[in-house]
């Protein structure tokens, strides 16, 4: 294939106007770079935005958005709302900045305008998860190596406390998007199961398991049995066997992981987590309308524990809980927006699931990586985190692109509307 066809092809893809062209680039390059840069990410994301309202500014085009916009604006003003009424502003101001990452399903829905680019776009994300797989597993020899040079009488400590990052920060930050990738990386493959793309699931599992974060074990075991009851139910007997070769083979570190969960006494990090839930039912007793203030818990943790009673050990940051974080620090209206968000997310997805065509994947995708995130979400405020953040925004906003250009391709679009469709909606 010549230049001239290969460029043909691309920008056949991309929206037609030169700036939105432009901004579908960068918001792809911001895609791709999820898993490697924050710092990339997020800047390539800013030019995507500024060229997208560089085109709104001069072409006018109607906006798309999905049919999620209510709750969601009320997620943002009640997050508002708990950071002007608390007794520190300029602690949460970061929570009110990070509100900015909901523009990426802005410029999901109205710069993503083909099922090539679309499927260009998860495949990348498929291979760099592949690749960051390989980047962990590195790490973790390195670090055993490390632990029973170093540490070997603190070798479970020791290896639990300095895992594998991949390109991220932290350990649960890398867990989680793995966790993502996975849950939508397996719908591809129940859709096309190639043997490229099945051996690109166990190198993502694998990473996931040498990641010793058991609340990302346990979201990606939702997601799987999902994607097996919707698509080979036939299969779902196979996930006991999975689970006993798994703990056959598995080294001992990963069973002693498993068993810890049966003594949290001997495990600060369960053990700090039943104190937090107490703390965070304090927190939302005590102020259940906006809560004690976006990330003050740190600042207050002390005062919702009984008299005399000294903190365990361990990182306070936030609560290690989705719910219970927004709750005691937000409160309860902004919990109650992000559960109408997250409920009316989920049922689109199973709406999307029966109206999409060749591309039902990428709703049944969507839908395992919301129930991964809800579940792992119990065990961490993975909600909270931008990288994990940035692509799960991306991952639950893609099934309405893919119906709405489906829809775009039908002989009958002329006779649906984007509504009934359950398609991204339009503003004009």
């Amino acid at each position: 294939m010549n230049f001239q066809a290969i460029h043909f092809s691309v920008t056949r893809a991309l929206p037609e106007p030169p700036l939105a062209r432009y901004a579908s680039l960068a918001f792809s390059l911001s895609v791709l770079s999820f898993l490697f840069s924050i710092a990339v990410s997020q800047a390539t994301l800013t030019l995507a935005s500024l060229l997208f309202l560089a085109h709104l500014w001069r072409n006018k085009p109607s906006l798309r958005f999905p049919p999620i916009r209510l709750p969601l604006l009320l997620f943002c003003l009640t997050t508002i709302l708990s950071v002007l009424l608390s007794a520190n502003i300029g602690a949460g101001v970061f929570a009110v900045r990070k509100l900015v990452l909901f523009v990426i399903i802005l410029l999901t829905a109205n710069l993503i305008v083909s099922l090539p680019h679309l499927q260009f776009l998860l495949k990348g994300l498929f291979l760099e998860a592949g690749f960051v797989g390989l980047v962990a597993a590195g790490q973790v020899f390195r670090q055993y190596l490390q632990a029973r040079t170093l540490a070997p009488e603190d070798f479970y400590f020791t290896m639990t406390y300095t895992r594998a990052t991949g390109f991220m920060g932290h350990w649960m930050d890398f867990s989680g998007q793995q966790m993502l990738v996975l849950a939508m990386l397996g719908a591809f493959c129940l859709w096309r199961p190639k043997v490229k793309w099945i051996a690109l699931v166990g190198l993502v599992g694998v990473s996931l398991i040498l990641s010793f974060t058991r609340g990302a074990w346990i979201g990606s075991a939702a997601a799987v049995c999902l994607l097996l009851t919707l698509k080979r139910p036939r299969l779902l007997w196979g996930i006991p066997v999975l689970a006993l070769g798994t703990w056959l083979v598995a080294p001992s570190l990963v069973r002693d992981r498993v068993t810890s969960i049966l003594h949290p006494s001997s495990d600060p990090s369960i053990a700090i987590r039943y104190e937090m839930f107490r703390v965070g039912w304090n927190m939302m007793r005590r102020h259940p309308g906006l809560g004690v203030g976006p990330n003050r818990v740190n600042e207050v943790y002390e005062e919702y524990l009984p008299a005399g009673v000294t903190p365990i050990e361990g990182y306070h940051g936030h609560l290690h809980n989705n719910p219970l974080q927004l709750a005691a620090e937000r409160g309860l209206l902004c919990l109650g927006a992000w559960l109408w968000l997250m409920a009316l997310w989920g049922r689109h997805f199973l709406g999307l699931r029966r109206r999409l065509g060749d591309s039902d994947y990428i709703a049944e995708g969507a839908l395992a990586a919301w129930l991964a995130l809800l579940v792992q979400g119990m065990f961490e405020f993975s909600f909270g985190s931008s990288e994990v953040l940035m692509l799960f925004l991306f991952l639950t906003t893609v099934p309405f692109v893919a119906a709405e250009i489906e829809k775009a391709s039908s002989p009958q679009s002329g006779k649906e509307s984007s509504a009934s469709s359950g398609g991204v909606a339009r503003a004009e």
